[in-house]
């Protein structure tokens, strides 16, 4: 195999490994809500089981940009790839240890039943989910008006976020035996907004990839 052919195989062996790292993010942050929603304790330690797989791929895709950077020496486009490569396996590493996160949250909760259902959080779990899934598939096509609507779509979790905060701080002084389950729910809006954050930011990375300059899109 020539040089070219062998730096061409490695970038989609990069790429592949990217999707394949938000495509576990992706099931592990859909299995965290079923797991809250369902207070399932053995779902929730078998989603912190599995982040070990997703970390190892951040891993694996961190040494092999580095690799390819030490040994091809790529410029433009080809060093752009693989810089946001490792800076996009960085935001969906992170994605997925909110999942981990939740289901922490889930385990304190235990099996004391949720004062009431839990819908609002999870049409903004639902919407930043959807934002990790469409920012792979922009990614995937270097499809920069995808991102740019994966970007968009962090406004509406902002508005579930700030309801529900807004909503469980008033119950909070009226049901004090609610304090501890009050306080993880609120922990899991917060895990669930920083994850459309991180959507935002590969969507901020697929922009510069594509057009070569650094956008704000959270501006």
């Amino acid at each position: 195999m020539v040089v070219r052919e062998k730096f061409e195989y490695d970038l989609k062996l990069l790429r592949d490994k990217l999707i394949e790292i938000g495509q576990l993010s992706e099931k592990a942050l859909t299995a965290s809500i079923h797991a809250l929603e369902n207070q399932n304790v053995e779902a929730a330690l078998e989603i912190i089981e599995n982040d070990e797989r997703i970390d190892d791929l951040d891993e694996e895709i961190n040494d092999l940009a580095i690799l390819l950077i030490a040994k091809q020496q790529p410029v433009a486009i080809d060093l752009r790839r693989i810089i946001v490569a490792i800076k996009i396996s960085n935001d969906i590493e992170r994605m997925a240890d909110f999942a981990v996160n939740i289901a922490k949250s889930t385990i304190r909760i235990g099996d004391d039943p949720l004062f009431k259902p839990i819908e609002t959080i999870k049409k903004m779990h639902a919407i930043a989910v959807e934002m990790l899934s469409l920012s792979i598939k922009a990614y995937n096509e270097e499809d920069v008006v995808l991102a740019k609507k994966v970007a968009d779509m962090d406004d509406q979790v902002d508005e579930f976020y700030g309801q529900t905060i807004r909503e469980l701080l008033g119950i909070m002084p009226e049901r004090k035996e609610l304090l501890q389950q009050i306080t993880q729910l609120m922990f899991v809006c917060r895990y669930i907004e920083r994850t459309a954050d991180h959507a935002t930011n590969i969507s901020e990375s697929i922009l510069y990839l594509v057009k070569g300059r650094r956008y704000d899109l959270n501006a």
